[in-house]
C-alpha cells in the first residue's frame, strides 16, 4: 500500500514539473497600466523577455482585439514599430480568439542586434477612448537562445472593452441642482399666474 501511495506521489511530482517545464517562454506581458490622459486612456505594457529566448529583428507581439483604439498615438522603446489590423498578426501554432471587427495591436523589432533573455524590453503604450479592461490574448515571436529556433507563444492580457460607451449618468450634483430648482420653477410659474 505504502509503495502505491509513493509511485502516486512520485507521478503526480513529475507531472507538477513538467507543467513547469512548460511555462510560458518568449515575450510577456508583466504588467498592464491604464492611465487617464486628456479624456481618454493611455494603456502601458511593460513587456520582458524570458531567459531561455531572444529577440531578433523582425520579431513581433500581437495584442488582439484592443477597443477604442486610437490612431496615431502608439508609443514605444527605441527599435521597436508599431502597427494595427483588424485580423493578426498571427505567429503559426497559435490560435487566439481574435474579433475581424476590432483592432489589433502589433509591435515589431527593428534594432539591429538581438535582444537576450531575460530582459525588460520597456513600456509599449496606445490610447483608447476606453478605460476599462476585459481579458485578451497576446501572441509573440522570439527564437531559442540554442539553436536559434523560432518559437511562438500565446498568453493572456488585458485590453480596452470594444465598443465600451462612456458613462452619460448625470453626477449627484447635477441631480441636486435640478431637484431644487423644478420647485422653484413651480413657485415662478405659480406667481405669474396669480399676477393676471
Amino acid at each position: 500500500m505504502m509503495r502505491g501511495c509513493c509511485k502516486i506521489a512520485v507521478f503526480a511530482l513529475l507531472g507538477v514539473l513538467a507543467m513547469v517545464g512548460r511555462s510560458e517562454a518568449g515575450l510577456i506581458p508583466t504588467n498592464v497600466s491604464i492611465t487617464p490622459d486628456a479624456g481618454n486612456f493611455r494603456w502601458t505594457y511593460a513587456v520582458v523577455v524570458t531567459t531561455d529566448v531572444k529577440v531578433n529583428p523582425g520579431d513581433y507581439f500581437t495584442i488582439y482585439d484592443f477597443g477604442g483604439m486610437i490612431p496615431g498615438t502608439a508609443v514605444a522603446p527605441a527599435g521597436w514599430t508599431f502597427s494595427s489590423a483588424k485580423t493578426g498578426i498571427t505567429p503559426a501554432g497559435t490560435a487566439p480568439a481574435d474579433d475581424p471587427t476590432i483592432d489589433n495591436a502589433t509591435f515589431t523589432y527593428n534594432g539591429s542586434t538581438p535582444i537576450n533573455g531575460q530582459a525588460g524590453l520597456g513600456n509599449f503604450m496606445i490610447n483608447s477612448t476606453n478605460g476599462d479592461a476585459v481579458s485578451s490574448q497576446f501572441t509573440s515571436v522570439s527564437q531559442t537562445q540554442v539553436g536559434g529556433r523560432s518559437e511562438a507563444n500565446i498568453t493572456s492580457t488585458d485590453v480596452p472593452v470594444p465598443g465600451a460607451v462612456p458613462n452619460t449618468t448625470p453626477e449627484p450634483a447635477t441631480l441636486a441642482m435640478f431637484g431644487i430648482g423644478l420647485p422653484v420653477l413651480g413657485l415662478l410659474r405659480f406667481l405669474r399666474r396669480r399676477k393676471k
